[in-house]
């Protein structure tokens, strides 16, 4: 069954095949025609134009936007439901919410917007969505492949070019990179979100980076501590949400892959130059998953409370 516009659909269609050898809708809808070509998959066209090829196996649906411009592949069932579960647990989204989404180019910022799109079309309250990337000037790294897409898909998008790496070598001190780039990147969108009057920064770290993180904390930094799923940041004037603190890596990836998201690969300028103590981390989870497949479940309920830890007073919340 494919979707159409979120409420249409093609049901039980029945193909009959032509003398070019592709097959044909016997029943139309809302003027699309859908042709089945062996070894493509399923063609939809929209008032005699050629919209997109969907591979059949492919268990996501189709859903097209902007007047039928552009299109996303909805998110399974289940990373749906880990996305709504943490939103709801945490009170992440209300009406009349300006969420920006911070979205790198990696597999799991694309995946939060697609995720945020499709509750954006299907809650029962309105919130709106806008898009940010930081473009930190590198030679390794141009997200600005992402532009045409965005437009696609019809975002209110941010692209911001900041000297991230130039201004590194010359200001870092005893910060990584890592950390210096996070700061800047940070301040740069808290001032994107006060200037469009955004009250919401959406982030894309998923399960497996919140037991990254506290693992490192615990190991190396003697504390108990992991990213929060909800939290205010210290202005006061902005929320800053996880909606995938449930969602595992894996689901991600293989939800990027079978949509075919423009994924930008190794989209840090520096981190994945080297090791380091998140990838030692990731690799000791791992292990341990092949030996405990409960691992990070475990570990979920571990890291809980302080996932919850100093969650916003929503009475006066931003």
């Amino acid at each position: 069954m494919v979707a159409l516009s979120g409420r249409h659909y093609l049901r039980d269609v029945k193909l009959s095949q032509s003398p070019t050898g592709m097959f044909r809708t016997a029943s139309i809808k809302d003027s699309i025609e859908a042709f089945f070509c062996p070894g493509i998959g399923l063609m939809l066209r929209a008032r005699g134009r050629a919209i997109v090829a969907l591979v059949c196996s492919s268990p996501y649906h189709v859903t097209f936007l902007s007047g039928l411009s552009g299109m996303y592949f909805k998110p399974p069932k289940k990373l749906l439901h880990l996305a709504g579960k943490a939103i709801a647990d945490f009170k992440m989204i209300h009406a009349e919410d300006k969420i920006l989404v911070a979205v790198s180019g990696g597999k799991d910022s694309l995946s939060l917007l697609h995720a945020l799109m499709h509750f954006q079309r299907h809650a029962p309250i309105h919130f709106e969505l806008g898009v940010i990337t930081i473009d930190p000037q590198s030679e390794d790294f141009d997200p600005s492949t992402l532009k045409p897409y965005m437009q696609e898909l019809g975002m209110n998008y941010h692209y911001i070019s900041e000297p991230i790496v130039k201004l590194a070598s010359k200001h870092m001190q005893k910060d990584s990179f890592c950390a210096f780039c996070s700061r800047m990147r940070r301040g740069l969108m808290y001032k994107t979100a006060r200037e469009h009057n955004y009250n919401v920064l959406a982030l894309g770290q998923h399960l497996d980076d919140l037991a990254e993180s506290f693992l490192m904390s615990a190991l190396h930094g003697g504390k108990l501590k992991t990213m929060k799923a909800h939290y205010i940041n210290d202005d006061g004037d902005i929320r800053v949400i996880r909606p995938f603190v449930y969602s595992r890596e894996k689901q991600l990836r293989e939800y990027a892959t079978l949509a075919k998201l423009p994924v930008i690969e190794d989209n840090c300028p520096a981190c994945f130059a080297k090791p380091t103590q998140r990838q030692h981390m990731k690799e000791l989870l791992a292990s341990q998953e092949a030996l405990y497949p409960n691992t990070l479940q475990t570990l979920l309920t571990t890291i809980k409370p302080l996932i919850s830890r100093g969650l916003p007073n929503l009475e006066n919340r931003p």
